[in-house]
């Protein structure tokens, strides 16, 4: 099984979109939504929900009042001035570093885990899809994205599926990091400015590091032809191939409002027959 994961360096840039429009191209594939965060392949997908599962993450201090006797070192030890002067734990400023854990004298300080967020097995009109939800301002999303990857690929073993096609999250963080290792390709979407321009710059030094092998794709590339011009020599410097262009188009937008790909709302347009021949390009160079 081959899997494409779909990155940038920031969000906005059209990642979502694309992906949803390979899920509609692609053949005998399995999808996943890696962007936990701030998932929402889920959106354009309308996902009928097989299964739901608690996502258990890490811990949050709390303190035995029975047990403290209030020696102020968990105090002086925490550098999120998460507990109060009375010794309550504050859940939100909490980090849930372990480190008031570890110390306190009296073994006063609880850890129990948490239910951070929710994983899915889904059945979506382009197949199967595994995605997640994490909570808001919950951590661990690194962890999580470890999690549907792997039950993604246990389901494409399953079902004998060849592709797996990977929404990753944007930046070079953990998430990133997480979504993109073992992979078979990387597909790096980025537009044409200079902020564009550097991410992808840092999303490629990150495929490189792990070997992951990384190819670009420029959204909205007649925006700004030079800063386009200026990507593609990058990447070709970096030894990455260029998939193709796509100019700026609110197909995509229209689509999106009406929770469709590009495909299913108008197949005709140019702009789809752009991005067709870009899967076709990716496809041949990933097999």
């Amino acid at each position: 099984m081959k899997e494409l994961v779909v990155v940038s360096g920031k969000g906005g840039t059209g990642k979502t979109s694309l992906t949803a429009a390979f899920a509609f191209l692609a053949e005998n594939k399995i999808l996943c939504d890696a962007d936990v965060d701030a998932a929402d392949l889920h959106l354009l997908m309308n996902p009928d929900i097989q299964m739901k599962t608690d996502f258990i993450g890490g811990g949050i201090a709390l303190i035995n009042r029975e047990k403290c006797i209030e020696c102020g070192m968990c105090r002086d030890l925490c550098r999120f001035d998460a507990i109060s002067e009375n010794y309550v734990v504050n859940h939100i400023d909490c980090e849930g570093c372990g480190v008031c854990v570890d110390f306190c004298p009296e073994k006063a300080i609880e850890f129990p885990s948490q239910i951070c967020g929710e994983w899915y097995i889904s059945e979506t009109r382009f197949g199967p899809m595994v995605h997640a939800r994490l909570g808001i301002a919950e951590e661990n999303s690194g962890k999580l994205v470890t999690l549907i990857r792997r039950e993604a690929q246990k389901l494409a073993e399953k079902k004998q599926l060849e592709l797996m096609i990977t929404d990753g999250p944007p930046g070079i963080g953990c998430p990133v990091i997480a979504s993109i290792g073992g992979a078979s390709a990387l597909l790096i979407v980025t537009e044409p400015t200079v902020s564009g321009l550097h991410d992808m710059d840092r999303v490629a030094q990150l495929a490189a590091h792990f070997k992951v092998p990384a190819m670009v794709c420029v959204n909205k590339y007649d925006l700004n032809p030079g800063q386009t011009d200026a990507i593609e020599k990058l990447a070709k410097k970096q030894k990455m191939v260029v998939l193709g262009r796509i100019p700026f188009d609110p197909i995509f937008t229209e689509s999106m409002i009406q929770g469709k790909t590009i495909f299913e709302y108008n197949e005709d347009s140019e702009t789809s027959k752009i991005v067709k021949e870009i899967w076709h390009n990716l496809i041949s160079t990933i097999q």
